[in-house]
């Protein structure tokens, strides 16, 4: 593997992974419900759909959560987890949702994806799924999808009746955030957060209800090989937004990853 010298991105040269290029039209708008196939591919980033590592994946834009399993990639998981800074885990009072804007906006700034006429929820599930189909006439809201959770390891066949067997996971959850000095961020800067696909996943849902507000210290993904990348994302959030970890979620997030 190299590194792309021009931005400081891995690059694999094993296994054929695409760049991102990723073409969202709009569509959003109230059309009838009937199911149509979509165009091309999944639009997930790579041709085959297959998760990526998060260390290649440093804005989330590609599918996924890949394991880190090789020697020399797990010690880079370690060396970005040492750089994540901690403290003492702050209340939740003054805490609502609203002040990290309107579920699932288009219009949070800074982050991909964002102004593309999709909302962000429908942007992830494009982004992760497999045999995607959309609403007829529509090239954004999803109503069928095959997932590869990482979370659990199950292939969940997803349907739009059955919402919350799928849920999208804010890796870094935002109440969370919130108690680690969020409350004090601009609101621009909470948007960019809670849409940011660099914190977004596509989860089965129950293993996100057991997850709630909890840090890696109170709550890992049940399927062990994940961990370290999950450890990893949670630390890539916590960098980019310059916001701290609880000493002990930090502690467990090396631990995944042998720190």
């Amino acid at each position: 593997m190299t590194r792309d010298p021009g931005r400081g991105v891995r690059v694999r040269r094993a296994g054929g992974a695409a760049a991102v290029a990723v073409v969202l039209l709009a569509g959003c708008e109230s059309i009838p419900e009937a199911d149509v196939p979509a165009v091309g591919s999944s639009g997930a980033a790579t041709p085959d759909g297959k998760a990526v590592s998060p260390l290649d994946n440093p804005d989330g834009t590609r599918p996924g959560l890949a394991p880190v399993r090789d020697a020399r990639d797990r010690a880079e998981a370690a060396a970005l987890i040492d750089k994540v800074a901690t403290k003492g885990r702050g209340p939740r009072t003054g805490y609502d949702r609203d002040e990290y804007g309107y579920a699932w906006m288009d219009t949070a700034d800074g982050v991909p994806l964002a102004r593309n006429g999709c909302d962000t929820r429908n942007d992830i599930l494009r982004r992760d799924g497999q045999e995607v189909r959309f609403r007829s006439g529509s090239d954004c809201v999803v109503v069928s999808l095959t997932l590869a959770d990482p979370y659990t390891g199950k292939t969940i066949e997803w349907r739009k009746q059955q919402a919350a067997e799928v849920q999208i996971d804010h890796v870094v959850p935002l109440s969370y955030s919130w108690q680690m000095g969020a409350s004090r961020w601009s609101e621009a800067k909470r948007r960019q957060l809670a849409n940011d696909p660099l914190n977004l996943m596509p989860v089965d849902g129950g293993a996100n209800s057991a997850k709630s507000d909890s840090g890696p210290a109170s709550w890992l993904p049940p399927s062990r090989a994940v961990r370290c990348a999950y450890a990893v994302r949670f630390a890539q959030v916590a960098v980019k937004y310059e916001m701290p970890v609880t000493s002990a979620d930090k502690r467990a997030m090396a631990a995944q990853c042998g720190g």
